[in-house]
């Protein structure tokens, strides 16, 4: 009879509170995995970007280019191997257009004309992104006073801001030339990757 009555009288006000609690812990964690889930998500963009300018600059690095001159008969010329000069402009240009928001680039922002004509940056290097972007990228390709081919380096590097808040995330990629050949690093160094 006691255990009749029991279940009659349905659940106590402790045992609704411990349940509700628990599905407030659940929904926090389930939150904050989702936000992390998603902010990794957008940040696989300026990875995977990175990567592929690492890539383009060694194809341009290994790319034969010699002197346009008219050769004599039995004659020769060196093979050149250099490095993509500096991109003269960021894309897109400013920060705002990319915070906590996407930019949608054209194709001039990616092959202006100067560094068309001076065969530098994003056009020498034949990168460009055609889908909006969360990032704004820059290309420095750095060659020393001396013109050695040995000390020469790159650096190819995304910012972002995406929750808006001001503060950028930095994502890069290094390369340096060593013994005539461009090698680029293993890793891509990352600053604040989820802001």
């Amino acid at each position: 009879m006691a255990i009749r009555k029991r279940l009659k009288a349905g659940f106590t006000l402790v045992e609704l509170m411990i349940v509700v609690a628990i599905v407030g812990v659940l929904a926090v964690l389930a939150v904050y995995g989702v936000r992390k889930y998603i902010a990794n998500a957008k940040t696989a963009e300026a990875k995977n970007s990175l990567g592929q300018i690492g890539k383009d600059a060694v194809t341009a690095f290994e790319g034969e280019r010699m002197a346009n001159a008219v050769l004599d008969e039995g004659a020769s010329t060196d093979i050149v191997r250099s490095m993509c000069g500096d991109s003269t402009a960021t894309i897109p240009a400013t920060d705002d257009l990319i915070k906590g928001k996407k930019y949608q680039s054209t194709k001039t922002d990616w092959s202006n004309a100067t560094d068309v004509q001076n065969n530098k940056g994003f056009p020498c290097l034949k990168f460009e992104m055609t889908a909006p972007q969360y990032y704004k990228y820059d290309y420095k390709g750095s060659i020393p006073a001396g013109g050695s081919n040995n000390d020469d380096t790159f650096s190819g590097t995304a910012n972002g801001d995406l929750n808006g808040d001001g503060v950028l995330s930095v994502f890069q990629v290094n390369g340096k030339i060593q013994k005539g050949r461009l090698t680029v690093a293993p890793a891509l160094l990352e600053t604040s990757p989820e802001e």
